[in-house]
């Protein structure tokens, strides 16, 4: 193993068994080589700033509209480095902002069709899945959300409420604590809901399978290059399609040579904020895992999740968790400290703190785990907009263009984005492209040290909120005073 491998290998459990044979046979070991760097200046058509799953997306999308395009993704690192390889494995509808506020900003009908194309991303996503044979344990099986105090029950109730309101848009229905504990054998079940649109993912196997996808499509993917600066067209557009020729169009200025486009997208989520200018435009804000050994028979049994089902509970501080294909509990949360000036470093990808809390958390769940062994642990940033709203969207004018602001649910989320990016570069009018997130601005978070005290006062009242209303059974007025500050 090469040191460069062995690093990305230690970014988490994903990447690490990715050294191994898939679950179903059908993909070999992932060997984690970094691809070539850019070797210097060079003109394409469509320039994608970060192979995540959103800039992948975005190409695979471009790529299969057009295979004539001459399409370039830049990274910094690997593909999967960030988020969309470290993430919980939840292919999901889940969006940041609720239906209710959606539509509350954009109109009903406008939000009850972004929430169509959500559920039908994950069927989409399901179908590329299998058309290109990325073997990333897929199981479409569905979120359980728990409740386990009477208040995680009232929100419970409420959620169901509000789908019923929104003509029953997400299918979610409400469970009986019996029924629920038959899907998912945690301790203290009161009930809880059932979300049908979510699938079970090895989230590095689809990000660095799609990858691979976007090469056989003629995609070119340039890794360990990093972008210095991102310079807006200086022409009208004109060329191929909507795009101008890349002389006039927008430049990718990276530190390996200049890259010249008809059109960019930044696809960079979390690192948006490294970016010069950006700083303020998202909160890079730190969620971390543990893994358990792979657990035996036994154990499944009374623990359930026996179709792949994703879970977690109604509490304020998000929590998540999956069985994985390998049979580990797999399981994560936010309360990880968000860190002054937007920074983002390694060092944050590990705090013992929070690792030492979800672990006593995953006991509380399912004290069966006595005396197994808890084999994986990280983290990561993910990036959150001041408004807690995705969008998407690309300016002909500058030729730039970009997604992002999931909130951590951008695994369902980047493919929609790449599908409705493709769409807008191509300048169709589609219904892609009417979605009321496509143009939609977030303003800029506080300036220090405003944006650091608030998003940790929120984070550290949601963990107290909890506390006291497993204590006092009542609501919790810290999580209404802060519910604006996290989007609620």
């Amino acid at each position: 193993m090469t040191p460069a491998a062995d690093r990305y290998r230690r970014l988490s459990l994903w990447h690490d068994t990715l050294g191994t044979d898939s679950a179903d046979g059908t993909d070999g070991p992932d060997p984690l080589i970094p691809r070539p760097a850019l070797d210097g200046d060079t003109d394409v058509d469509v320039c994608i700033v970060g192979a995540g799953l959103t800039g992948l997306w975005s190409a695979h999308s471009l790529l299969r509209a057009d295979p004539g395009l001459r399409v370039l993704v830049v990274e910094a690192e690997i593909a999967g480095f960030g988020a969309s390889g470290r993430n919980g494995g939840w292919c999901s509808a889940l969006f940041p902002t609720s239906v209710t506020a959606l539509a509350r900003r954009h109109g009903r009908e406008p939000a009850l069709a972004l929430r169509r194309a959500m559920n039908d991303t994950v069927t989409e996503v399901g179908r590329v899945v299998a058309d290109e044979r990325i073997a990333c344990d897929w199981a479409r099986a569905g979120t359980v959300l728990l409740a386990r105090t009477p208040q995680q029950a009232v929100r419970a109730r409420a959620v169901h409420a509000e789908d019923v309101a929104f003509d029953g848009v997400d299918g979610v229905q409400p469970l009986s604590a019996d029924e629920a504990r038959a899907r998912v054998g945690a301790t203290e079940v009161l009930g809880g809901t059932f979300h049908p649109h979510t699938a079970r993912v090895h989230p590095a196997r689809l990000v660095r399978g799609l990858a691979r996808a976007v090469e056989r499509r003629g995609g070119r993917i340039v890794e360990g290059t990093r972008v210095r600066e991102i310079v807006p067209s200086r022409g009208p557009a004109r060329g191929r399609a909507s795009l101008p020729d890349p002389g006039d169009g927008p430049e990718v200025r990276t530190d390996r040579g200049t890259v010249r486009a008809g059109a960019v997208l930044r696809a960079t989520e979390a690192w948006t904020a490294t970016l010069p200018g950006s700083t303020r435009a998202i909160a890079p804000v730190y969620s971390l895992m543990i893994a358990t050994e792979p657990l035996p028979d036994d154990f499944w049994r009374t623990a359930g999740l026996a179709r792949g089902e994703t879970f977690a509970d109604h509490r304020h501080l998000v929590v998540y968790g999956q069985r994985s294909a390998d049979g580990r509990l797999v399981f994560g949360g936010r309360g990880a400290p968000y860190h002054f000036g937007s920074r983002i470093s390694p060092a944050f990808d590990r705090a013992p703190r929070v690792f030492t809390g979800l672990t006593a958390t995953l006991h509380e769940l399912f004290p069966g785990l006595a005396g197994y062994r808890i084999s994986h642990l990280w983290g990561g940033p993910l990036g959150v907009p001041r408004d807690w709203h995705a969008s998407v969207g690309f300016d002909p004018a500058t030729g730039l263009g970009g997604a992002g602001g999931y909130v951590g649910d951008g695994v369902g989320s980047a493919n929609l984005a790449g599908r409705t990016l493709a769409d807008l570069v191509l300048g169709r009018d589609t219904e892609l492209t009417r979605l009321p997130w496509v143009g939609h601005r977030s303003p800029v978070w506080e300036p220090e040290p405003l944006r650091w005290l608030g998003i940790n006062a929120g984070l550290r009242a949601m963990s107290w909120a909890d506390a006291e209303e497993r204590v006092t059974g009542r609501a919790s007025i810290l999580a209404r005073l802060f519910a604006p500050m996290l989007g609620h």
